[in-house]
């Protein structure tokens, strides 16, 4: 028995020093791990940042809702209030800054009357709380550029059979040119960039009628509303249609929603402007 404990001590010695060489590599391998942030302090986290739209020179209607549909609130500031036809003079912080995403970071605009009436009542302040404008970097607009790949070597292709053609049938091209339903001093020219009156009332009501009411949806209601009856009020093309489309939006909300009775007074007051003007 003893002989035999004898012969095996060698071979249980060699197992012990392995083990232990072992258990010494795995410490070092978590004192790196626990070392690699130090203080045990958690990895950075990225801030979420927005950057302010341009909206300098558009009706304030538009930019309002610009402002709005980016993430910020809004106040105006100065002497002229926020009448839908009134022009946006300046605004701050300029395009392009960006700034922390606080909630709703409040953009100031200063501006300047025009010569069409203005009417109702003013809007000086956004509908919902601002938050404060923390801006995180300079404004730029320049762009760095991406230093060229160098193109891989070509290789020797197939050359691909010869498709049968295929008939194209030809699209018809959007018009590149709206005509006023009638010329109102000062007011401004209807953007081409941006849809034409009748066919965001469509989009309209069949966004209204697949949506709940929450505030976020209220707003865009308003907003789109207060576009189209401001729209039609310059003279844009189409602006009577696009008025009745909206008229049938306005039941859709008081239906689903419960509110657009005096949204639909206004449309409709709108409407028998345009109509006046038209005849």
């Amino acid at each position: 028995m003893a002989l035999r404990i004898a012969t095996r001590l060698p071979r249980l010695a060699i197992v012990g020093v392995v083990l232990l060489l072992a258990s010494a590599t795995l410490a070092v391998g978590a004192a790196k791990r626990l070392t690699a942030v130090p203080n045990g302090a958690p990895a950075p986290v990225a801030v979420a940042t927005l950057v302010v739209p341009d909206v300098s020179g558009q009706a304030f209607v538009f930019a309002k809702g610009t402002l709005e549909d980016t993430g910020f609130a809004w106040q105006v500031i100065g002497s002229v209030h926020g009448y839908a036809v009134n022009n946006v003079a300046s605004q701050s912080p300029p395009a392009g800054t960006r700034v922390r995403d606080t909630g709703a970071p409040t953009i100031s605009v200063t501006l300047k009357r025009t010569p069409y009436p203005e009417k109702g009542n003013p809007e000086d302040v956004s509908p919902y709380a601002g938050t404060s404008l923390q801006p995180v970097g300079v404004k730029t607009t320049s762009v760095t550029p991406v230093a060229p790949v160098p193109a891989a070597p070509k290789r020797a292709q197939a050359k691909p059979q010869a498709k049968p053609a295929t008939k194209v049938e030809p699209k018809v091209a959007a018009p590149t040119e709206r005509p006023p339903a009638f010329v109102v001093a000062g007011a401004p020219t209807e953007p081409l960039k941006e849809m034409a009156l009748t066919q965001r009332a469509e989009l309209l009501s069949a966004w209204i009628g697949t949506h709940s009411k929450t505030k976020a949806n209220v707003r865009h209601y308003l907003y789109q509303h207060s576009w189209i009856v401001t729209g039609a009020a310059f003279g844009w093309w189409h602006g009577a249609e696009a008025l009745r489309k909206l008229i049938a939006v306005d039941r859709v909300a008081q239906q689903r929603w419960g509110i657009g009775k005096k949204s639909q007074l206004v449309a409709r007051k709108a409407l028998a402007d345009v109509e006046a003007r038209t005849k």
